[in-house]
């Protein structure tokens, strides 16, 4: 099992850019393929991206294709989620979660292996 842990939230203003992190420990972290969800106040909490074991593929929801990229470095152990042209829509909790079972299983949310704290994003307007 993993156990994950994320970073790199914070204030930003519209059409800026953060970048965060979500580094796991544990065995086997090319095993599990990886997500990112966010949770918004009084919202449900939604998929945002999700990247295969080998990164070679990612999976968006369209409220994020083309301003938000998945990527994850094997030999780090970490997940990244760059987040550019940032909308006050995009404020909320960031999790990044994992799965054995693959990047689409991951996209759904439920069930899944692991899942970090959370690190909280803000964009003011």
């Amino acid at each position: 099992q993993v156990q994950l842990v994320e970073s790199g939230g914070g204030l930003v203003q519209a059409g800026g850019s953060l970048r965060l992190s979500c580094a796991a420990s544990g065995r086997s972290f090319s095993s599990y393929a990886m997500g990112w969800f966010r949770q918004a106040p009084g919202k449900e909490r939604e998929f945002v991206a999700a990247v295969s074991w080998s990164g070679g593929n990612t999976y968006y929801a369209d409220s994020v294709k083309g301003r938000f990229t998945i990527s994850r470095d094997n030999a780090k152990n970490t997940v990244y989620l760059q987040m550019n042209s940032l909308k006050p829509e995009d404020t909320a909790v960031y999790y990044c979660g994992a799965d054995r079972r693959g990047a689409t299983t991951v996209s759904r949310g439920n069930g899944l292996d692991a899942w970090g704290q959370g690190t909280l994003v803000t964009v003011s307007s």
